[in-house]
């Protein structure tokens, strides 16, 4: 079964997605933002605590929040100009890249894909196919050729050497790429979810939407030398998550995790995980992880957050309360105003 419904539905964004989860790249905190007053209240201590001694760096800190705060009430409207930009300016070195083919993909990927779309498949069966990682239900398998990873990251890098605009997926990552904007979502990152990814969620995560994924975001992260190194440890706004690599020669930047989001972190003890170029990591969305600083090189990472509009109609995963939704373009972030089946609320803690 395939969620083939991205076409008609319409999908929504929580209005916490204004006010929460902003993060602090100095101070490397989490905020949420309704008011000064509140933000005050809520954080200013903690901010004195982290090296915010002055009056005058609190305001540079309320300037940056506000600033993103505005950029993301604005985020659709400038998402879709650059978009329509890219699309009437920008040339594609390699056009094949952005319309999937089962040649791209690992033939190791497609034994598993089809095992799981058999009419005997099972949980246990398919975990005799996948490589288990130390971290609770973390999961490797090769997904691309090493050749498609190359043309894509090549494809990448003369994107990002264009004068077309470029959007960055989120506040931690300051380089990369959205991947709708480019042009990838309906000939690529759609059919890979609906085809190839969902057969797998469906047995590996039922108690997290894994059965009824019907949206994503999809986006690339680079990591370099006198860039972006590494990633604080964080959740991701999915139910389920893809993290592949792409390339190029890097050393170190291993991603390590922690546990589920309602654990304290005085109670976590982190795992590692190598990168392998080709292969993917399947995780849920909110198992708490974060990525090491490399040493040399470059990496590019593709990374899938998958939806379930039936999970989060529920309870918003960034929030923690019942959405209340505001409208948003494409996918937004996920979220439907009906919800036809009754799920779990969240992830299970093991």
């Amino acid at each position: 079964m395939t969620n083939k419904g991205h076409e008609t539905a319409q999908f929504y964004m929580c209005n916490c997605f204004t006010i929460d989860n902003i993060f602090l790249e100095d101070y490397k905190l989490h905020v949420r933002f309704v008011s000064e007053q509140q933000f005050r209240l809520d954080y200013q201590a903690l901010l004195m605590r982290l090296g915010c001694v002055t009056e005058q760096q609190f305001e540079d800190v309320f300037k940056k929040i506000s600033q993103e705060v505005d950029r993301r009430r604005r985020l659709d409207v400038t998402s879709a100009e650059r978009a329509a930009t890219i699309k009437h300016t920008y040339r594609p070195l390699h056009p094949h890249v952005y319309h999937l083919q089962e040649s791209f993909l690992a033939p190791k990927f497609k034994q598993i894909v089809e095992y799981c779309r058999s009419s005997h498949a099972s949980e246990e069966g398919l975990l005799e196919l996948l490589e288990k990682e130390a971290a609770s239900r973390v999961y490797r398998f090769a997904v691309f050729e090493k050749r498609f990873c190359e043309q894509l990251v090549e494809e990448l890098e003369h994107f990002e050497q264009s004068s077309a605009p470029k959007g960055r997926p989120n506040t931690m990552n300051h380089y990369g790429i959205l991947l709708n904007e480019l042009g990838f979502d309906e000939g690529f990152i759609t059919p890979l979810r609906e085809r190839y990814l969902h057969p797998l969620t469906s047995l590996l995560y039922v108690d997290c939407g894994g059965h009824f994924l019907d949206s994503h975001k999809a986006f690339v992260v680079k990591y370099a030398m006198n860039e972006d190194l590494d990633l604080s440890y964080h959740f991701d706004n999915a139910e389920v998550t893809l993290n592949v690599s792409l390339g190029k020669e890097f050393t170190e930047g291993n991603l390590y995790f922690g546990d589920m989001r309602q654990v304290p972190v005085s109670e976590t003890e982190c795992t590692e995980v190598e990168h392998r170029v080709a292969e993917g990591l399947l995780h849920r969305g909110q198992h708490m992880h974060g990525a090491l600083p490399i040493s040399c090189g470059q990496r590019w990472n593709l990374i899938i957050w998958m939806r379930a509009s039936q999970e989060r109609n529920k309870l918003c995963p960034m929030c923690n309360r019942r959405p209340l939704l505001v409208e948003g373009d494409g996918f937004a972030d996920g979220f439907t105003k009906h919800s036809e089946a009754p799920l779990n609320a969240s992830c299970v803690l093991t």
